[in-house]
């Protein structure tokens, strides 16, 4: 139970990755404050398996990109809790074209929602983490490699880590760690809006180590372990949840 009174905020918190990193940390005694944006339904079932758990849970339903919505979650959380030991930036959104095509929308779509929402929750949690606190945000593969009509999504999480360096440094004196995790195909209702995802999906079985698709929970896993006491030493770290797909 290292997370024992803790309390996380999961940005996209009820489904995929999110989803399980919000049951990973509520399984070792986290309260959860989930957000959400539109499928009420999946995120009434993880609300009600997060509380199965012995844990209490916040629903913060809200489109993340909206400055408003980021103002009334923090506003909840502090006046529910008092405090946010973990930070989660996992939600995200974006249009699939070749980087060619991306117009305006597509562009500030995956830039407000992937980027310019972490950095303002960062922004608004700062003050009400103690010291010891740490933020994880999700990134991918397509931050650092080609993927197929992934250009627009593949820059904002680009900027997710980069940015993540520059706040590790800035948030050190408090006492509060900034790391990145960056998934590889990791099997989800996302990655299969992907073009191709069949082909995709046999061309990653091939050439990772293992032999599968990475699944959301071995990200929530590395998640778990860089919101514990025992990654006190990393911080500005990118570190990636492939199976050696990248190593190939």
């Amino acid at each position: 139970m290292r997370f024992k009174g803790k309390v996380a905020l999961v940005t996209g918190g009820s489904r995929g990755i999110g989803r399980a990193i919000s049951l990973r940390l509520a399984s070792e005694g986290a309260n959860v404050v989930v957000n959400f944006f539109r499928n009420r339904n999946a995120a009434e079932a993880t609300i009600t398996e997060i509380k199965s758990k012995g844990v209490e849970v916040l629903e913060a339903r809200g489109n993340i990109g909206n400055p408003k919505t980021v103002d009334k979650i923090f506003t909840k959380i502090k006046e529910r809790f008092g405090k946010l030991d973990i930070l989660v930036s996992n939600a995200a959104l974006g249009s699939f074209s070749p980087a060619l095509d991306i117009d305006d929308e597509a562009w500030d779509l995956a830039m407000e929602v992937n980027a310019k929402a972490y950095l303002r929750c960062v922004q608004k949690a700062k003050d009400m983490m103690p010291s010891g606190s740490k933020i994880v945000a999700i990134t991918s593969l397509g931050s650092q490699r080609h993927i197929k009509g992934y250009a627009s999504i593949a820059v904002s999480k680009a900027a997710l880590e980069t940015l993540t360096r520059y706040l590790a440094v800035e948030l050190a004196p408090r006492g509060i760690n900034a790391n990145t995790v960056c998934g590889g195909f990791i099997d989800t209702e996302a990655l299969r809006g992907l073009p191709d995802f069949e082909s995709l999906k046999q061309q990653v079985i091939t050439r990772t180590p293992g032999e599968r698709m990475g699944r959301p929970e071995d990200v929530a896993d590395v998640v778990a372990f860089l919101c514990s006491e025992d990654s006190r030493w990393i911080t500005g770290q990118t570190i990636i949840v492939d199976g050696g797909f990248s190593l190939t």
